[in-house]
């Protein structure tokens, strides 16, 4: 033992001689930790390099560089049913530089002058196509690159606009304050800023209780193609579907079975070994067997009879049976099937059975709405995407109906161009132009239907501009006399700030970033997936 110490010193004081060849300043490094107010001397650096709107300027920064490109991406052909000859491909997207078309001729704006003229701020949305143009049997493919599908509204400061990367002197020239975050649009020559939307976390499982106690796994799925919310409920001791797209509740085994999973056995095997969880599905199980259904094709019968009509025909629905569609593409979007393997959606669905017999079995496992962990901050990128994304999709319709209207008249002389169907559509412009002028979000296709989403930015005082940047809205009415969403929460710490909210029924409600709070943006998860496969 005595000669294991011994090697233990030498080997420390070998270690020691070789660490004495480097200099440390040992009095620094025993130094007391610096007072608050030596601290605040790191604030100006921080926001030479950060600023106070970052998080606004990275969510459309994304938006335009990704998040467009991935949109076009998901709805690239438009096929028309007349004759399926005839097509329109979206090769690429792009945002221009931000100009005007003043008597047909395309001038640089800056947004100065577009304050000054009530102009809107915007940039050409500018797409590469290849179609089939023709007539009497005569087809010939072509191509156009930078056609003008509709202008966007361009983010002040983002890497679109032309104050991007400007020192002092040239913005002072632009007619700019040099001090300006930047974070805002100029609609009809008003600053209007987006308010930070505060929402419930997407793409995850939450687990509570509704009015009449019944125990609820929502999750609301969002895709490049397809936004939807699935939500499986417990009632009377049986578990349901709930979905926009059925007439009413479906018995949740017909749902597995209709996805494939034939097996009861192999169901209550996916949930776990505990004898409490058969339990508890048992009642489902006798259901789906009272109404006489036991194999996929039986399922699928019965749940093309619970389909509600579509406003929003798809091609994909009409060569499958329409049932399938809906399971495969709305029902829990983020689970993507691939070569016809639903078994990752029947798995996703066990995981939320077993949470939700966990809450039953043991209260503790329900989530808190409150909790900053279930939310996430709404930013103007995804909420812009969005609205584009709805416009697009009206776009897309819009030119195949006219395609299919052109190629069902008897005699027709002219040769038919799909392209230009696409350059007279205003949808886009109109639509993005509206949408910001009002703040008033009216999206049918996601069910989205909000009120005061933008405001006029005020300029009484510098930190009131900022307030308003960093201004988070809450996802219900503010007249609901509750005090939960309303108090404050520890997991709020760092990030929300704690004094600056409104007075009177917004009290709790409206809140506030706090000044260094950094909200991360979206990225791309390609990398991630690569990462956690190998």
């Amino acid at each position: 033992m005595g000669l294991k110490q011994e090697e233990i010193l030498l080997s420390n004081n070998s270690i020691n001689s070789s660490v004495g060849e480097i200099p440390v300043d040992k009095q620094n490094l025993a130094a007391p930790i610096k007072s608050a107010v030596d601290k605040y001397q790191l604030v100006p650096e921080f926001l030479k390099v950060r600023g106070l709107v970052k998080q606004h300027l990275d969510s459309f920064n994304y938006f335009v560089n990704t998040g467009i490109k991935k949109i076009v991406r998901a709805n690239d052909m438009i096929v028309s049913d007349v004759d399926p000859s005839i097509f329109l491909r979206f090769k690429d997207v792009r945002i221009g530089e931000p100009s005007m078309t003043i008597n047909g001729v395309s001038e640089k704006i800056n947004p100065h002058a577009c304050r000054l003229s009530d102009m809107t701020y915007a940039a050409p949305i500018l797409v590469n196509i290849e179609y089939t143009q023709g007539s009497r049997g005569v087809k010939m493919k072509a191509e156009k690159n930078d056609l003008v599908i509709g202008r966007m509204p361009i983010m002040l400061r983002s890497c679109c606009c032309v104050l991007y990367g400007k020192d002092e002197a040239e913005l002072a020239r632009l007619g700019e304050c040099p001090l300006d975050p930047g974070g805002y649009f100029i609609i009809k020559g008003t600053e209007k800023v987006m308010l930070i939307q505060e929402q419930l976390s997407k793409n995850r499982i939450i687990i509570d209780a509704d009015k009449k106690g019944n125990i609820n796994a929502s999750v609301t799925s969002s895709s490049e193609a397809t936004k939807s919310k699935t939500v499986i409920q417990m009632e009377k001791e049986k578990i349901y579907l709930l979905l926009n797209q059925f007439v009413k509740k479906i018995p949740i085994m017909v749902v597995m079975k209709a996805m494939g999973m034939e097996s009861d056995q192999e169901v209550v095997q996916m949930l776990g070994r505990d004898p409490r969880y058969s339990a508890l599905l048992l009642p489902s199980i006798e259901e789906c067997a009272g109404i006489n259904i036991y194999t996929q094709e039986q399922a699928l019968q019965y749940l093309e009879a619970k389909l509600k009509r579509s406003m929003y025909a798809d091609h994909a629905s009409e060569k499958e049976g329409r049932a399938l569609s809906i399971l495969r593409v709305v029902f829990l979007a983020n689970v993507p099937v691939r070569s016809d393997n639903f078994r990752p959606k029947c798995l996703y669905v066990a995981v939320m059975l077993r949470r939700m017999m966990d809450a039953i079995l043991n209260k503790d496992a329900m989530d808190d709405k409150d909790y900053v962990g279930n939310k996430r901050l709404e930013l103007s990128g995804q909420l812009i995407s969005l609205l584009f994304e709805d416009l697009f999709k009206t776009t897309i319709t819009e030119v195949k109906r006219h395609i299919d209207t052109v190629l069902s008249k008897p005699s027709r002389s002219s040769v038919l161009d799909p392209s230009l169907f696409l350059r007279t559509k205003e949808i886009i412009t109109g639509g993005l132009e509206r949408t910001l002028s009002t703040g008033n979000f009216d999206i049918k296709r996601f069910r989205m239907h909000r009120k005061g989403m933008t405001q006029v930015l005020a300029r009484l005082s510098f930190i009131g501009t900022l307030g308003y940047m960093t201004k988070i809205q809450p996802q219900f009415e503010k007249s609901r006399k509750v005090s939960g969403p309303r108090a404050l929460q520890p997991s709020q710490w760092g990030m929300l700030c704690p004094c600056d909210t409104p007075e009177g029924e917004a009290c709790g409600l409206v809140k506030n970033l706090a000044l260094m709070t950094h909200v991360t943006t979206d990225e791309d998860e390609g990398p991630l997936i690569s990462l956690v496969c190998t």
